[in-house]
């Protein structure tokens, strides 16, 4: 028997909705995205980013094409109004691009946010209040009437304080927050009261906002909600209909799907999901379902190593290795009959055919993976048993990234042998494939200044030759990475750093791992020394010697 209580709860009320339409619908373009990173994200971290955090964070968000970005709520954090001042003050949003501010629908807030946005070209004020029976109820106090007259009176000022400003394109959104607990014919009212103050004077469309602040239901009522709604509200011509879904129930991307089949025009959301309790609306995820059914996403995600890498970065927070497309582990096939499947069908895959590859709904390609990690891996046991004799009896802790890397030339090694391969063995291998690299450069010496951006000088030496290096960079390992580009010519970018001590006491020798990105593959360095930044060198020039002896080897090869 259950030992759950679940009498306490009550199913969630259908909506009567006898000629709903989004059923038959299909979904044939993008919606009009709205990143709210660095807002409702941000809200949601442990740590609020820092200021270097927010200006990488905007200035990928306008690389990956999006026209509409939340930056923050000014009146409310200081923060956030210093970083708003510096996006206009600096001239960093681009003509095409608006940005959109939170406020509650309060004077003095009101009043500040404005105060916040003087100079910007396109500015989206987003207007709130709740409107849910429970917060009427339990919170506010207040009747149906005074929580309409909040919003209305909070329409006006901002009308108010637009006018004030005419040198910039507002656009006004406003949301009845928790709309999916607010009684539909509530949801419309409140919205035809804010809609009647604005649209005398409204500039361009009017958004019309509708969260799934707390996801309550199964998707297909939010569905029937969004159309409900889009049915009974006034002056539609006049509107766009935005979605801002959560994944309290893990069906927020479901919700954004099919309240765009009900005809909503925007969604909400944030790259990889990150959002109050367990997340809003992921756009990465949403934008990659549209483009795995041949409708253009409206956005640039052909880069998706280093999305994920500055959403780590920014927010602090690990991406799953199962995370719809861009988890590290997503192509990777473990059964041997799926790795079969996959190599037929990508033997006979033309370039110039539709895409139909056994269990991979997309080419990991046009997300910048490769197929190593598809095609030559080991099944979960042998990763399993090499990963156990390496920290067994080495001390090797090899991260997830990297194992899968060496189990493909443990396996390779195997089928050559036809022999069975003994810990000795593996871990010959490692040494040879990454510690003891003969034919590739050695980290000879090298120096650091510390300074505002740190100076490292580098010798490194190759079959008696030598090669002086001399970069700056936001660290050492980073402004050495700089001078390797320099001097081959190649782009390198470093993906994922692990490290961790071999053993205990102050003589412990700690090894490095360091997956890099060279020429627009993937590549694996290693190394142990003493001293961590000696060890994170060497990992570096391990991977780079790699992909020179890679080339090499290609160009002796006869055609």
């Amino acid at each position: 028997m259950s030992q759950f209580n679940h009498n306490k709860y009550s199913s969630f009320k259908p909506v009567v909705l006898a000629d709903r339409q989004w059923p038959n619908n299909s979904i044939n373009q993008a919606p009009q995205w709205c990143s709210v990173d660095l807002r409702d994200g941000n809200q949601a971290l442990i740590e609020p980013m820092s200021v270097e955090q927010k200006q990488r964070l905007f200035a990928l968000l306008i690389k990956l094409g999006f026209k509409e970005i939340e930056v923050g709520f000014p009146a409310a954090s200081t923060t956030d109004y210093d970083f708003v001042r510096w996006l206009i003050e600096t001239n960093q949003i681009p003509d095409d691009v608006s940005i959109q501010v939170l406020t509650q629908a309060r004077p003095a807030l009101i009043s500040r946010t404005f105060e916040a946005l003087k100079g910007a070209k396109n500015a989206i004020v987003h207007l709130y209040n709740s409107t849910s029976k429970v917060q009427r109820d339990k919170v506010f106090k207040l009747d149906k009437a005074g929580i309409i007259d909040i919003a209305v009176q909070g329409a006006k000022e901002l009308q108010k304080h637009a006018d004030r400003y005419p040198q910039t394109n507002w656009q006004f959104q406003y949301s009845p927050e928790s709309f999916t607990g607010t009684e539909l014919d509530f949801a419309v009212d409140i919205c035809n009261a804010v809609v009647a103050e604005w649209r005398p004077k409204a500039q361009q469309k009017i958004i019309l906002n509708l969260p799934a602040t707390v996801e309550m239901s199964t998707p297909n009522v939010y569905a029937d909600q969004i159309e409900w709604f889009i049915q009974h509200i006034a002056h539609r011509q006049d509107i766009i209909i935005s979605q801002h879904t959560h994944n309290d129930r893990g069906c927020g991307i479901a919700a954004a799907e099919l309240g765009q089949l009900a005809g909503a025009d925007r969604v909400e959301g944030t790259l990889l999901g990150n959002g109050e309790r367990t997340g809003n609306m992921d756009i990465v995820t949403m934008a990659m379902n549209l483009y795995s059914q041949g409708i253009d996403p409206k956005l640039d995600l052909a880069d998706i190593d280093e999305i994920v890498q500055v959403v780590k970065f920014c927010t602090q927070l690990p991406v799953h290795p199962r995370h719809p497309y861009v988890g590290e582990l997503v192509f990777t096939a473990f059964s041997g009959s799926h790795q079969d499947a996959i190599k037929k069908c990508l033997d006979i895959q033309q370039a110039d055919q539709h895409w139909d590859v056994a269990y991979l709904p997309i080419d990991p390609a046009d997300l910048g993976r490769d197929y190593q990690e598809v095609i030559r891996i080991n099944s979960q046991s042998g990763k399993g048993g090499i990963a156990y004799i390496l920290d067994k009896d080495y001390g090797i802790q090899l991260p997830r990234w990297a194992l899968i890397e060496f189990s493909a030339i443990v396996q390779a090694d195997a089928e050559q042998s036809g022999e069975e391969i003994s810990p000795g063995k593996i871990w010959s291998l490692f040494q040879s494939h990454y510690l003891d690299q003969p034919q590739g450069y050695q980290l000879a010496n090298y120096q650091v200044n510390y300074q505002q951006q740190e100076q490292i000088q580098v010798l490194i030496e190759r079959q008696q030759q030598s090669c002086d290096i001399q970069a700056s960079g936001n660290g050492a390992l980073a402004a050495f990475v700089v001078g390797l580009e320099a001097e081959f010519d190649q782009q390198i970018e470093v993906l994922d750093y692990n490290e961790h001590a071999l053993s205990k006491g102050a003589e412990a020798e700690a090894v490095c791992y360091i997956e890099a990105k060279i020429a627009g593959k993937r590549y694996l360095g290693v190394a142990i020394d003493k001293d961590i930044l000696t060890a994170s060198l060497k990992a570096v020039l391990c991977a780079v010697n790699q992909q020179l002896i890679t080339q090499e080897q290609s160009h002796a090869q006869p055609a």
